[in-house]
């Protein structure tokens, strides 16, 4: 009984490491934002990428005008926190939706921003108030397409 009883645990356990190997990774893309120390909507937006899969890495620099210049965000399309995955730059209140979009389709671009601080853009939620705004993607020169639309259009 106890032989039976011993094979039919290894049996289990073997299975059930098994199993676990084939199991992808846990957790989604790692992304580094860097931040002001004083901002708090940014918070909000971290907040708003890990519930969505995304690993932080969350850097505070007092110097966010240096950072938006070494990953080529034109000054146009600048918001007050810029984010890093998979080789994109993400610039301010992108939705993590629009985020998992771009990392499927891998466009040939530097990355998606959401100009200025957009009311009702994840991290700038304001009750049920949220502007129409649109996300773009932006390329090395600074050109901007529309990505995605967002929120009231009236």
């Amino acid at each position: 009984m106890k032989l039976i009883r011993s094979t039919a645990i290894l049996v289990l356990a073997s299975f059930g490491f098994s199993a676990c190997a084939e199991q992808p990774a846990a957790g989604g893309p790692e992304m580094t934002v860097y931040r002001s120390p004083t901002c708090g909507c940014c918070g909000k937006w971290l907040e708003h990428a890990r519930q969505s899969g995304f690993k932080i890495k969350d850097v505070i620099s007092d110097d966010m005008d240096a950072i938006k210049a070494r990953y080529g965000v034109p000054e146009k399309l600048a918001s007050c926190h810029t984010a890093i995955v998979d080789g994109y730059v993400v610039e301010g209140h992108v939705p993590a939706g629009d985020i998992q979009k771009m990392l499927q389709a891998k466009p040939q671009v530097t990355g998606l921003a959401a100009p200025g601080m957009p009311m009702g853009s994840p991290g700038m939620e304001m009750g049920g108030r949220q502007d129409a705004y649109q996300v773009v993607s932006f390329d090395k020169s600074g050109k901007a397409d529309v990505f995605a639309e967002h929120g009231d259009k009236r």
